[in-house]
Order: C-alpha cells, then sequence, then structure tokens
C-alpha cells in the first residue's frame, strides 16, 4: 500500500475568506481529506453580532463549533441561551460550542487558529 502524501497549506492563500473590512476577517483551508483549518484575526471594536453575523445569514446565534487555540488579545464568549460569559486569552486551547456570540475585549487585536474535523459544517 503506498504511504499517504503529507500536505501542507498556507493561510496566506486560503481557499475562502470572510473579510471583516477594517474590523479583520477569516481565512479558511479545506485540506484534502476535508478538515478545516481557519486564522481569525478580529480587531479591537469586533463583535460577532455586527462584523461576522450578517456574513452568514444572520442567525440568531453563531451556529458552528469551534475548537482553537488564541494566539493574542481577549475574547469573551457568551452562550445565548444560559447568558453565562467565558474568557478566552492567549494561551488558552479552546472548545465552544454552537449558540454563542463574542466580541473583542480591550485594546488588542484577537488572533486565532481553528481546527474542524472532515464532518465539519461551516
Amino acid at each position: 500500500m503506498p504511504q499517504a502524501a503529507i500536505e501542507t497549506r498556507r493561510f496566506e492563500t486560503p481557499d475562502q475568506r470572510l473579510d471583516m473590512k477594517d474590523r479583520g476577517g477569516i481565512s479558511i483551508l479545506q485540506m484534502a481529506d476535508g478538515s478545516t483549518g481557519m486564522h481569525a484575526i478580529f480587531e479591537k471594536g469586533w463583535t460577532w453580532e455586527v462584523d461576522e453575523k450578517p456574513l452568514l445569514g444572520s442567525p440568531d446565534s453563531c451556529p458552528m463549533r469551534h475548537t482553537g487555540y488564541c494566539m493574542s488579545g481577549t475574547l469573551v464568549v457568551r452562550m445565548l441561551e444560559s447568558g453565562v460569559e467565558t474568557t478566552i486569552v492567549k494561551g488558552d486551547f479552546f472548545e465552544i460550542p454552537p449558540g454563542h456570540d463574542a466580541y473583542v475585549d480591550g485594546d488588542e487585536r484577537v488572533e486565532l487558529i481553528l481546527f474542524a474535523p472532515p464532518d465539519h459544517q461551516h
């Protein structure tokens, strides 16, 4: 049986990009096995409600599950049903269930790397 090849990709050349203008954006890579990697940059003042919700068709809350790592900044994520807020900061590895919104807290840009398995819907 032939050995599988190693696949490498770069966020500088994404398959897809959610452009949030001066508030940042998300570069999305789709790997051959269907898994997804995302590099998200949210600038000071970014909120899910204003900057991302319209790009997703304006759902009540973010419908996606996020697994990732915070490289910089402070992101506050709120679960809409319970109202519980969780602060994610540099160095945190996190798992966020669907049904949330979020905002950048403070003056530092938030930079995240997000991962999703092949069956992930985005």
